[in-house]
């Protein structure tokens, strides 16, 4: 069986591919870096990135927030809409 080009990771169980990205760093990143937007920045969100770069990570709620729903949820995507993988 050959990999589909389209989707190298493969597919999630509801037929989305998975993304070159790891939401557990993403989490990470979001959690100790999140003041930087590195998080967002790592899965492709530039404007988000940005947004949490100038607000210092909504003052380190936004970015601690957000790094706990990308360790938790399994429908985080890049930008691309691919899902993060596990």
């Amino acid at each position: 069986m050959m990999a589909d080009p389209n989707a190298p990771y493969g597919y999630d169980p509801q037929g989305r591919p998975y993304s070159d990205k790891s939401k557990i760093v993403a989490g990470i990143l979001q959690l100790f870096l999140g003041y930087l937007g590195i998080g967002r920045f790592y899965v492709g969100s530039v404007g988000v990135g940005i947004a949490q770069l100038l607000t210092c990570g909504g003052l380190g709620f936004w970015a601690l927030i957000d790094g706990i729903i990308f360790l938790t949820s399994n429908d985080r995507t890049d930008a691309q809409g691919r899902v993060l993988r596990g």
